[in-house]
């Protein structure tokens, strides 16, 4: 494993993975090489959460190019089961484009890390360049510790992309902005980890760091931003076919502590009765208690999608309007469904519903993330 070298723990860091690869092959060949596309069998996908068959066929239903060698990717595979089955479609998928994938069960088992950082050493060290998804992730962060690449590309995780640069281009200790930023027993610990890996994210004269994104991100000082645009999602899926109603998309936020789990319910019921929803679109991280209620209480069809919210959406059924509450996916969807009449439309958070212990930085970043989605349309909720 050398050259271009990859480490994903999610279905979204794949794909976007995936997308930076295509990006890279159509703007500098000699750094992927695009190659003729391989038969290779496809596992269906359930037509309830994708609405078609698969296939490499662009949106007129011709062949496209796809293959892209060059680049191997190593899948820091997480415990729990939807993550993990999103991460095997996903991985499925970059082997159909001819990337070589390697799946690490980083975390399964006494010695998986010190058996993980044993194997992944000498590929590290080997790699010109190094693709990261979650630049926050820990088991990334002691993996940074074994190498120095000259070379780094950082690929959304979600709207922690936001975060990441902010605190780059400021010099800061890499947080979470969902967590209260404390320092307990465990972050003193990892403190000197975090530290060197914050300085091997830094651009500085052996180094060139790149962030690949679909989010309006300043550079910080010294790094390059490459737009996302889901040219490969759009040329690969779609276009999908529009329902009549609309879908509302679920979000982990109660999960991580930041929304009351109460009034989450009670603005998802109001949503789905003022925009007409019937399908509700559940974030992987979402508690089967809570999906549970919702289904009562709302009377949504919950759907538990088994790849990307971009590709299922891009593959339909799709509702002509998709409802939001502020994440990642009020800035990749209109990319995705470009030119196919859907509408996103993003719901903020209100003060009130926030958690009395939740991160003080938490509503201005909610709120960040709604107002700079440009390509949505702003919801009054009531």
């Amino acid at each position: 494993m050398t050259g271009q070298l990859a480490f994903v723990e999610s279905p979204v860091q794949l794909l976007n993975v995936l997308e930076w690869a295509h990006t890279a092959a159509l703007q500098d060949p000699p750094r992927l090489q695009a190659v003729p596309p391989q038969p290779t069998r496809r596992t269906p996908v359930p037509a309830s959460a994708t609405g078609g068959p698969t296939g490499p066929t662009g949106p007129t239903g011709h062949p496209v190019p796809t293959g892209l060698t060059g680049l191997t990717v190593v899948v820091l595979s997480p415990t729990d089961p939807m993550s993990r089955g999103q991460l095997r479609r996903m991985a499925q998928l970059a082997r159909d484009e001819g990337i070589t994938v390697k799946w690490q069960d980083a975390r399964q088992g006494r010695g998986a890390v010190v058996r993980t950082l044993r194997e992944l050493a000498r590929p590290l060290r080997a790699a010109d360049r190094v693709i990261i998804g979650d630049p926050f992730s820990r088991y990334v962060q002691l993996l940074l510790t074994l190498f120095g690449p000259r070379r780094v590309t950082v690929v959304d995780d979600g709207t922690a992309t936001m975060e990441f640069a902010a605190q780059l281009a400021r010099g800061e200790r890499l947080v979470r902005w969902h967590r209260r930023g404390s320092r307990g027993p465990r972050e003193l610990v990892l403190a000197p980890v975090t530290s060197m890996a914050r300085r091997k994210l830094a651009p500085g004269r052996h180094r060139t760091v790149e962030i690949f994104t679909s989010l309006p991100v300043e550079p910080p000082p010294g790094t390059t931003v490459l737009a996302n645009d889901f040219a490969w999602t759009r040329s690969r899926f779609g276009p999908p076919r529009l329902t009549r109603g609309a879908d509302l998309v679920g979000t982990s936020l109660v999960e991580t502590g930041v929304v009351d789990p109460d009034e989450y319910l009670r603005a998802v019921t109001v949503l789905a009765r003022t925009h007409g929803a019937t399908r509700y679109f559940a974030h992987r991280r979402e508690s089967a208690e809570k999906l549970h209620r919702i289904a009562v209480e709302t009377g949504l069809e919950v759907v538990r999608p088994d790849l990307p919210l971009e590709l299922i959406a891009r593959r339909g059924p799709i509702g002509r309007t998709v409802v939001s509450f502020p994440s990642t996916v009020v800035h990749t969807l209109p990319l995705a469904l470009a030119g196919t009449g859907v509408k996103v439309a993003v719901c903020e958070i209100a003060p009130e519903w926030l958690r009395e212990n939740a991160s003080p930085r938490a509503q201005g970043f909610l709120a960040g993330v709604a107002g700079t989605a440009t390509r949505t349309e702003r919801l009054e909720f009531g």
